[in-house]
């Protein structure tokens, strides 16, 4: 029987969440006969910790699922025999990387990576808990319908699976190695406020994240277009599309990977930086692996701790950190959109060794470049005054040890896709998660 991972990272009070995940996962063992290891891994402080274990014991009992809850305990311990059996140098670093004691992103999913391979799962679906379900007729859009339909078959069966079909007939032996969908409701990264009090700094922000070259008025269209998901329409009916995903139509809360691309590539471990979990969208689309993208888009919102001052000036950095990172990812994108089909070897699988170079390569990047994106935040920020204009103290008093870790973040996920087969390799022997 084909096991899958689906698998829900939190650090915030999510009970609601955990439920409808579950029931998410009831919903594909029930309709594609697979078995689901829910998989959430539990970063929150003991009394939301004790709130979820309530949660999780509350489940009812479904054919085909089983559910695993882990705490960071939990995890440093699976992580520590991974790395041991692994025999990598400076376990200790590894395991920093893999199990931070700041907020990452791509960490936490590249532990959801090695669980589900020392699990035998075949792919991992992730949701997040600051996001939830739409719902058509009474019931939920689960979009693991789309995921469990196409994920992993070769795109040539996939095509009779799917709505339409935009891929290059030259792809179609290929498995479909990534099936996502965006989000509609809040923005995915709480800017929104920057846009009401002045747009032209909103123009200003956020087209540092937009790759260069672009001309203007498409640069304008990216800009407008950031963080803004699907929009706001309900679900209706279904579409699905087999093509080359375009990384900027897909969430994370909202994707399943075939282990194909993870086990050969993880995500960068960057801490307080949002953002860099979005690496193997990118890498999908460059080296031309089929992907489906449909329409089950789910639903984001913002919590209200984001809201609090000390929320805000967390979340501001985490923001910064994303737009001096953007600086080295773009041109990580840059040379594999260049590199494409020769990311691939003789057998369609992602050669790591060329990710790790070009991410190296990267980190090379003339530092005043970078420096200077701290330049228009700065400036920028002041201009909105108010939390802003003390954020931008903030940042100021910063900048050094933000630039230094930018960089060293880079450097650090060079380490890690050099490490990364090993603890793959490991995973499966290693003393299983509960």
């Amino acid at each position: 029987m084909r096991r899958v991972c689906l698998t829900l990272p939190t650090h915030r009070s999510c009970p609601e969440t955990i439920a409808a995940v579950a029931e998410e996962a009831a919903y594909g063992a029930r309709h594609f006969g697979v078995e689901v290891r829910l998989l959430i891994l539990d970063s929150s402080d003991a009394p939301v910790l004790a709130r979820h274990r309530e949660a999780v014991r509350a489940l009812p009992a479904a054919p085909g699922v089983v559910v695993h809850h882990l705490d960071e305990d939990a995890q440093r311990a699976f992580l520590r025999d991974v790395i041991a059996r692994s025999g990598l140098a400076e376990p200790e670093r590894i395991l920093g990387l893999l199990l931070p004691d700041r907020v990452s992103y791509g960490a936490c999913t590249d532990r959801a990576f090695l669980v589900a391979e020392a699990l035998g799962c075949a792919s991992v679906h992730r949701r997040d808990s600051d996001s939830r379900y739409q719902s058509k007729d009474g019931e939920p859009v689960f979009p693991f319908h789309h995921e469990l339909t196409s994920l992993g078959r070769p795109a040539v069966e996939a095509a009779g699976l799917v709505t339409r079909s935009r891929l290059d007939p030259a792809c179609a032996d290929r498995p479909v190695a990534m099936v996502g969908a965006s989000f509609v409701g809040e923005m995915s990264v709480d800017v929104e406020e920057i846009r009401r009090l002045d747009p032209a700094v909103y123009h200003d922000v956020i087209g540092l994240s937009v790759p260069d070259g672009y001309p203007e008025i498409w640069r304008r269209n990216l800009i407008e277009e950031s963080f803004r998901g699907a929009g706001t329409g309900a679900f209706s009916v279904d579409v699905s599309t087999l093509t080359d995903v375009n990384p900027m139509r897909v969430d994370m809360c909202n994707i399943g990977l075939d282990r194909a691309v993870y086990g050969r590539v993880p995500l960068p471990p960057a801490t307080d930086t949002i953002g860099t979990d979005y690496f193997l969208l990118h890498l999908v689309h460059d080296a031309r692996l089929p992907g489906v993208l449909h329409n089950r888009h789910i639903v984001n919102f913002h919590t209200g701790e984001r809201r609090s001052d000390d929320g805000f000036l967390a979340y501001q950095l985490r923001f910064a950190k994303f737009l001096l990172a953007s600086a080295y990812l773009n041109t990580v994108y840059a040379r594999m959109a260049e590199a494409g089909e020769t990311l691939l070897d003789d057998r369609g699988h992602v050669r790591a060794g060329a990710v790790a170079a070009l991410v190296r390569e990267s980190t090379l990047l003339d530092p005043a470049e970078i420096a200077a994106r701290l330049d228009v935040l700065d400036r920028s920020y002041r201009t909105l005054g108010g939390r802003y204009a003390e954020t931008a103290d903030v940042l100021a008093s910063r900048a050094g040890r933000l630039l230094d870790e930018a960089r060293r973040d880079m450097e650090e996920f060079a380490l890690l896709i050099d490490a990364w087969e090993p603890l793959i390799r490991s995973a499966p022997s290693a003393k299983g998660p509960a």
